[in-house]
Parts: structure tokens; C-alpha cells; sequence
């Protein structure tokens, strides 16, 4: 890669741990849970894509269609010279923004951010042939821990940082302030912007369909987790042996995902020397996703110091994208 297209990949040993760290406190908790931003190894991206072509899953398809229909009313709404993208993955829906920036000249900078580091480089190759005027810097990262590594802005270019397909609904409320805060954070008042994608609250029935996909992909990415830490921390789930619960609680207004040990079973994570015990029945969480209304949008948004300047939705009004920026 040359210096115009280059990848930071700041990870170092205790960086690293992450997986276990995540491990040991999720399921030596009273009700097991683990941190969803561990579904996405390469097998989970893989199948993640998959979900998104599903005919239940609407959430992919309603943000690309706003995309399509808005994409340059958004580009010139944020003057957006730079675009910093959290959970970058393979920026497919992020190309319906950077042509518009190219093809308007305002382009200068595309940040893809991603804690896979091969889907970041990929991504790096791809945008590096496809915008020959513009700097593309990966950064691969947690983004709650390593926001630090991304580049200082451009002097006078304005910033907008995406986090988009509903991924901050991944946090409960407290959490997902603190992100949003963070990356406030990264902004400056009367220049940058953040652009985040929303879910919204609609029929149940609508939502519970879009994570209970009769083709079980969903259940095979769910699952796919164990996988993920019996490679990772040399451990011997039997990952067969759990089944896929996905439901919505209407009293949070968000889904919650589930793995239920069908059989009891005890479980060796040998790299951190724990056991755990499941009984037959029990459940482990392995992800929400927050539903929003416009009140919850905009409370979040104030609370981290974000002031709501321009909302766009789909046609069907099932998901939203949302231009905010900083208090001054």
C-alpha cells in the first residue's frame, strides 16, 4: 500500500485480550452474556452479509434505500470531505456516499474502522483504486477502545463520522451514551457531523421475523460465536448443542438475541482456566438491538452533547438516518 492508502493497526498484547477479558466477565455473571462485537470473525462477516440479503431482514435494505434516495442531500447537508466509518466492514452501502463526495469533488479522506484487519485491508485495496484523489486510511480497532488512532481532521475540510445498520442499538442506554459522547468527542462544533443509522420502532412481529430468518442463518451467525471463542480461547462448547432464541421486549423496545444449552454441560475455556456450568434450559445473551422513536433519538443525541439538525427514513418509515453535530 502507499502512503495515500495505508492501514493503523495499533493492536498490541493487551489489546489482544480483549475475547478473553469479554469472556471471563460476561459468563461469570449471574444471567451469561457475551459482547456482540465478537459475532464478526470471518465466518460471522460472511454470514452477516448473508442475513442481509434475507428477505426478512429489512434494516439493510431500508438504509441503502435512503442512501439511494438521499445519499446526496446527506453529502451536502454535512459537507462531508471526510468520512470516518465505524464498523467499516466491507463499506458496500458506504460506496453510495463516497461516489456522491467523489463525484461532487469533496472527497479528500475515507477512514474505514474495523476490528477485523483482513475486511479493513480489503476494504483499504478497494477504495484506494476506486478514489484515485483521495487519502484512504484503515484503522483497525474496537471502537470503544481505540477512537485515539484515528487521524487528527483535515484543517477547514469537514468531518462527518458514520456509524451505521442500526449498530448503536447493540448498547444498552448507558453505554450507548458513553459512545455517543465519545465519539462527540471527535467533532468539531460548526464544521463535523455524525451520521447514525437507526432502527425504529414498529410492529414486533416485523422485527421478531427480521432475527428468526426460516433459512436459520441467523442461528448459524448466533452460534457462530462459540466458535469464535473455542478458537480463540482454546475452549470445547459444543456449539450444536445450543439453540437460536431471538425475541422482542416490548418493555425495552429492543431484540434480544439468545443461545439456550439444550442439554446440562459443563464448559473448559482452558486459555483463561475456567469452567462453567450451563444447566439444560439456561440462556446466555449475545446481543440487543435498541429500537428507536425520535424522542429516543433525540434524548441520546443531547445527552452526549449532540444537537438533531436533519432526519431521512424510508418509505416505509422502518429505519432512519440522522445528520447531528456538536454542541458549540
Amino acid at each position: 500500500m502507499s502512503n495515500r492508502v495505508r492501514v493503523i493497526a495499533p493492536l498490541n498484547e493487551s489489546d489482544e485480550r480483549t475475547l478473553a477479558d469479554d469472556v471471563l466477565d460476561g459468563l461469570t455473571r449471574p444471567f451469561k452474556e457475551l459482547s456482540p462485537k465478537h459475532f464478526y470473525d470471518e465466518v460471522g462477516g460472511e454470514l452477516f452479509d448473508q442475513i442481509c440479503d434475507l428477505p426478512e431482514y429489512y434494516p439493510t435494505r431500508a438504509e441503502r434505500s435512503i442512501l439511494e434516495a438521499d445519499g446526496a442531500s446527506i453529502v451536502v447537508a454535512s459537507g462531508m470531505a471526510e468520512l470516518i466509518e465505524l464498523g467499516s466492514g466491507t463499506a458496500d452501502k458506504t460506496m453510495i456516499l463516497l461516489d456522491q463526495a467523489a463525484a461532487a469533488g469533496m472527497l479528500k479522506r475515507y477512514v474505514p474502522f474495523d476490528v477485523t484487519e483482513a475486511m479493513v485491508r480489503r476494504c483499504c485495496q478497494i477504495c484506494g483504486g476506486r478514489f484515485s484523489e483521495s487519502e484512504i486510511i484503515g484503522v483497525v480497532g474496537d471502537f470503544e477502545r481505540h477512537l485515539a488512532y484515528i487521524p487528527p481532521p483535515i484543517e477547514g475540510e469537514a468531518r462527518v463520522v458514520a456509524l451505521l445498520g442500526g449498530t448503536i442499538g447493540n448498547f444498552v442506554p448507558g453505554t450507548r451514551r458513553q459512545l455517543l459522547r465519545a465519539i462527540s468527542a471527535l467533532l468539531r462544533p460548526g464544521i463535523d457531523h455524525l451520521l447514525l443509522g437507526t432502527d425504529l420502532v414498529k410492529d414486533p412481529a416485523i422485527i421478531e421475523a427480521a432475527y428468526n430468518d426460516s433459512a436459520g442463518v441467523t442461528a448459524a451467525f448466533n452460534r457462530n460465536v462459540l466458535n469464535v471463542i473455542n478458537r480463540g480461547l482454546d475452549a470445547d462448547f459444543d456449539v450444536e448443542a445450543f439453540e437460536h432464541v431471538a425475541f422482542y421486549d416490548r418493555s425495552h423496545e429492543w431484540i434480544e438475541m439468545r443461545l439456550r444449552a439444550s442439554r446440562a454441560m459443563h464448559v473448559k475455556i482452558n486459555a483463561i482456566s475456567l469452567g462453567i456450568d450451563f444447566a439444560s434450559g439456561e440462556e446466555l445473551r449475545t446481543e440487543i438491538s435498541a429500537k428507536f422513536t425520535p424522542e429516543r433519538l433525540a434524548d441520546d443525541l443531547a445527552a452526549a452533547g449532540l444537537t438533531l439538525e436533519q432526519t431521512w427514513t424510508d418509505s416505509e418509515g422502518r429505519f432512519a438516518l440522522s445528520l447531528s453535530s456538536p454542541a458549540a
